[in-house]
C-alpha cells in the first residue's frame, strides 16, 4: 500500500495505520525473475526507478541474481526458508528466519542460492537520503523514534487497543507513537527508516 495522506493532528503527520496483507500491491521483479509484494513506498506516486524508500516482500522461486538498483541501499531479511546470499566477491552467507538482516549496496552484483521455498523482506533506501534498520521484534512494546517505523507481523497478534493482526499485516507508526500488545506476536519484524 502506498503511503497516504489524511487529517493531520497537531504534532503528528499521521496516526497509526494498519496496512492489511490483502491490500499490499503485487508486481513483477525489476529483472522479471519473480513477483514482489510492495508494502509501502515513498513518495506516494513513486515507481521502482525513483522512490526514496520502499518496503517489499518476495517469494524467491529459484536461485539466481538479484535485480540491480543504482544508488540504492538494501537491507534483506529471510522470513521463510533458507538461502546462501553472495554479495559481490564476498563469500556466501547463510540466511534463515533466525538470521539477522544484512545490508548491502543495491548496485553490487548479488545472487542467492535458495534452499526450499524462500520469502524475503527487502527494505530499500535512496543512497545519501535515507538509511534503514531491520530486526526481529523482541520487546513487548514499540516506541517509534525513526522518521518512518513499521512492524511486519508474521504471526497473529492483538494490540492493547484491540486491533487484531494477521500474517503479513503491517502497522505503520507516527514518530513518537507507542505500540503495545494485548497478545504479542511470536514472529514480527521492526523496520525503521531515517532521513540522513
Amino acid at each position: 500500500m502506498r503511503q497516504g495522506k489524511g487529517p493531520q493532528p497537531a504534532g503528528h503527520s499521521r496516526l497509526m495505520r494498519i496496512l492489511r496483507a490483502g491490500d499490499h500491491r503485487q508486481m513483477p521483479w525489476k529483472n522479471g525473475g519473480g513477483v514482489t509484494t510492495e508494502v509501502a513506498i515513498s513518495s506516494p506516486d513513486a515507481t521502482v526507478s525513483n522512490f526514496d524508500w520502499r518496503i517489499s516482500m518476495a517469494k524467491v522461486p529459484a536461485s539466481g541474481p538479484f535485480s540491480a538498483f543504482a544508488n540504492i541501499e538494501r537491507v534483506l531479511a529471510v522470513l521463510d526458508g533458507e538461502m546462501l546470499l553472495t554479495i559481490g566477491n564476498d563469500s556466501a552467507v547463510f540466511m534463515g528466519p533466525a538470521s539477522p538482516a544484512i545490508a548491502f549496496p543495491g548496485d553490487t552484483p548479488t545472487s542467492a542460492d535458495v534452499i526450499g521455498d524462500v520469502t524475503d523482506l527487502n527494505v530499500m533506501t535512496r543512497r545519501g537520503k535515507f538509511d534503514a534498520g531491520v530486526r526481529r521484534l523482541d520487546q513487548a512494546e514499540v516506541v517509534a523514534h525513526a522518521d518512518e517505523t513499521f512492524v511486519l507481523f508474521r504471526s497473529d497478534a492483538e494490540t492493547a487497543t484491540g486491533e487484531v493482526l494477521g500474517v503479513d499485516d503491517v502497522i505503520q507508526l507516527s514518530r513518537f507513537e507507542r505500540l503495545a500488545f494485548a497478545i504479542g506476536p511470536e514472529n514480527a519484524w521492526l523496520i525503521e527508516i531515517r532521513a540522513i
